[in-house]
């Protein structure tokens, strides 16, 4: 009579049950799943109060989608999981690869770990429709420019979504490292609903309202008709490639915008795969000798939305009360920091960080140097935004600032932009003079180009 084999599925970025190869693995080589997730410290204290909430709503979620049983443990990775494998007698310990630098540095370490005690080690999947490391040019070099990655994306395309794992005996756990479930810290932000099922919710919503004109609407802050599926796929409650499996073949600019912003996360994934350095380090080595200022009261006044430019503090107000922001705000107000202000786009990153729900370092950060011009782009030292004209064009009637903004809502129409001699008691001057200090960038950046 044979033994019934068992095998940890140590959670991640991936929380959910569907489209889940790591999962799937598990499943079909065992007869019972311990599943596990592990309360890192070293990425929990990095994490901030909207992340951190937005996870423990996931872990809830995942832990009742298990009958409770969801082993949440604490502790180094490498002593918690081998401990639990242990316990339970697990063969092998299944996840879905990581590629970020800490992750993995991480994964190196436990499954060697793993291995001194005879279990195995399954990485099956990612977080990504193509993993990092797998497109490379015809020399074997990574991309540094997204529109060849692009073309090379699209063409090597995507496996299907994962089949479901079916009925799984989960295993209960008392051994070892084991903690309650985390508690949703309040956080004074509107979160999104965090769990799988919302996710599918949105993104049905999207696909039957939005998606045919998502190129035209994309970047109007005021009609907020984005997929807001970015924390949800940051967390792994819905995977890209189910994403694209629902695009299908469908056909049209609204449809193919949206496959190339999932592909930009995958290039900016690729890029830091390749350059682990390049989380806070610029890309481009040429702007380590950049001549930024060190003026923590401009940078505070950017963190409170107290700028006087009105299309910049919405959005910055918009992060604080939502842990989001609408990515044509993201650019708006990163090309404020770093251009205006004049302040290293590491302060901006880190800010998001802190803030974001869906906080991720590889779109986060590589996004903060596409902007600030250190990044994969050939010339974006030449993009300044006006934060006035860029109000008017994706703002026309000011709606979203006045949402906002309250001490403009008495301004009516466009001129909410520039409020002028009518701008209200409390609601600053704006803090800098645009023109000028859009000469001074560009003097600058000169001054590194070689």
């Amino acid at each position: 009579m044979s033994v019934p084999q068992s095998a940890v599925v140590w959670f991640r970025r991936d929380l959910r049950l569907t489209d889940h190869p790591a999962l799937l693995a598990a499943a079909q080589a065992s007869d019972h799943v311990l599943g596990v997730f592990v309360l890192d410290r070293s990425l929990w204290r990095r994490a901030g109060a909207p992340r951190r909430a937005f996870l423990a709503g996931a872990l809830a979620d995942l832990s009742d989608r298990l009958d409770g049983r969801l082993a949440v443990l604490h502790g180094d990775p490498a002593r918690a999981i081998v401990g639990a494998a242990r316990h339970v007698g697990a063969a092998t310990v299944h996840v879905s690869a990581e590629f970020t630098p800490y992750g993995t540095a991480r994964d190196q370490r436990v499954s060697a770990a793993l291995a001194e005690h005879g279990v195995g080690w399954a990485a099956t999947g990612s977080a990504y429709a193509v993993a990092p490391g797998r497109i490379r040019k015809a020399d074997g070099t990574p991309y540094r420019v997204f529109t060849p990655f692009s073309r090379a994306w699209r063409a090597h395309g995507w496996r299907p979504p994962a089949a479901d794992a079916g009925p799984i005996r989960w295993l209960e756990y008392d051994g070892p490292h084991r903690t309650r479930l985390p508690e949703q810290p309040s956080t004074g932000t509107s979160l999104p609903t965090p769990t799988e099922a919302a996710a599918r919710r949105r993104w049905r919503a999207f696909l039957d309202h939005d998606l045919a004109e998502y190129d035209v609407h994309r970047d109007r802050p005021d009609l907020d008709r984005t997929s807001r599926m970015s924390a949800y796929l940051h967390l792994g409650l819905i995977h890209p490639r189910t994403l694209l499996a629902d695009l299908g073949d469908r056909r049209g600019a609204g449809p193919d915008r949206f496959r190339t912003e999932l592909c930009w996360r995958e290039f900016y994934a690729d890029v830091l795969f390749a350059e682990p350095s390049s989380a806070w380090e610029s890309y481009d080595p040429r702007w380590a000798a950049f001549p930024w200022d060190d003026d923590k009261a401009r940078f505070a006044a950017w963190q409170h939305g107290r700028t006087g430019f009105p299309i910049v503090d919405a959005g910055m107000r918009q992060l604080r009360a939502e842990g989001w922001m609408h990515s044509r705000l993201r650019m708006i107000v990163a090309s404020f920091l770093v251009k205006d202000l004049h302040l290293p786009w590491q302060w901006g990153a880190r800010h998001f960080m802190d803030l974001l729900v869906d906080a991720d370092v590889a779109s986060n950060n590589h996004g903060w140097q596409w902007t600030a011009g250190s990044g994969t782009d050939a010339a974006p030292y030449f993009r300044v935004f006006n934060p006035i004209t860029q109000g008017q064009r994706f703002d026309p009637a000011g709606d979203y600032v006045r949402r906002w903004v309250p001490e403009l809502r008495g301004l009516a129409g466009p001129a909410v932009h520039q409020p002028g001699r009518e701008r209200p008691p409390g609601y600053p001057a704006p803090m800098v003079d645009h023109q000028a200090e859009r000469i001074d960038a560009l003097r600058r950046y000169e001054q590194i180009r070689g």
